[in-house]
């Protein structure tokens, strides 16, 4: 069996007075991309976000290649591997596409393996080098959602999360993302997508977590869940 990369225990984050992830326990295997599932408000953005390092959770572990990284910041996990294409998208608005794939490759010094990865994303997002001079905050929100998910791919990460890529934009750009979500993993990255949509979202996962008011409800083969009916009358709408 493939090893466990990313492993979250008992978990519990709070805003204020308010808990929002109750006690939550899920693991991400090598090779997998696993998606995490529920409604808005479900606790699955500050679930990432205490994975991350960007919130602080009350109690509970996260574990990636076998060590805890409580207190460990974005900084620190992005250099073991672990990067994370932001709710929200989160693109440095006054400097270029490439400047902005650029900041992704901050803590590298190859610079010929940074020219050769800077290539590979523009092949897979042939529309960030038509533009790569233009200023990130003149950019559509698909645009942009391409550019931070080329920004994440230039620290060459072991894990990808994926903040609800999908959110906001079009058809025909989910289209061209959940395509791209496909062939990163195909790639042979590691994927734990949090996305609202959750007919895509199973569509293209292995395995699959429903999330719902803070707590982990709901787990197994995506292609199943994807089948069943308390997942298709809550979350496709049937």
């Amino acid at each position: 069996m493939a090893e466990i990369l990313l492993e979250v225990s008992g978990l519990k984050v709070a805003y204020g007075g308010i808990q929002a992830v109750k006690g939550v326990d899920f693991n991400v295997r090598e090779g997998e991309l696993v998606s995490l599932i529920g409604s808005n408000g479900a606790g699955k953005t500050t679930t990432m976000k205490a994975i991350t390092g960007s919130l602080p959770f009350l109690e509970g572990d996260i574990k990636y290649l076998g060590q805890s990284i409580r207190g460990k910041g974005a900084w620190d996990l992005v250099k073991q591997g672990l990067a994370m294409v932001p709710e929200g998208r989160g693109v440095f608005t006054r400097m270029t596409i490439t400047e902005n794939l650029q900041m992704g490759a901050h803590i590298r010094n190859d610079k010929p393996e940074i020219a050769k990865d800077m290539e590979k994303v523009f092949t897979t997002f042939p529309r960030l080098r038509e533009r790569k001079d233009q200023l990130a905050g003149t950019m559509s929100g698909g645009e942009q959602q391409m550019l931070a998910m080329g920004r994440a791919l230039m620290s060459r990460p072991r894990v990808l999360l994926m903040d609800e890529p999908s959110m906001g934009l079009a058809p025909i750009m989910v289209d061209k993302i959940f395509e791209v979500v496909k062939e990163v993993y195909e790639q042979g990255v590691t994927i734990l997508l949090v996305e609202q949509n959750a007919s895509r979202a199973l569509q293209v996962a292995n395995r699959a977590y429903v999330m719902e008011s803070g707590l982990i409800t709901m787990s197994g083969d995506a292609r199943q869940m994807l089948s069943d009916p308390k997942v298709r009358a809550a979350y496709l709408g049937e």
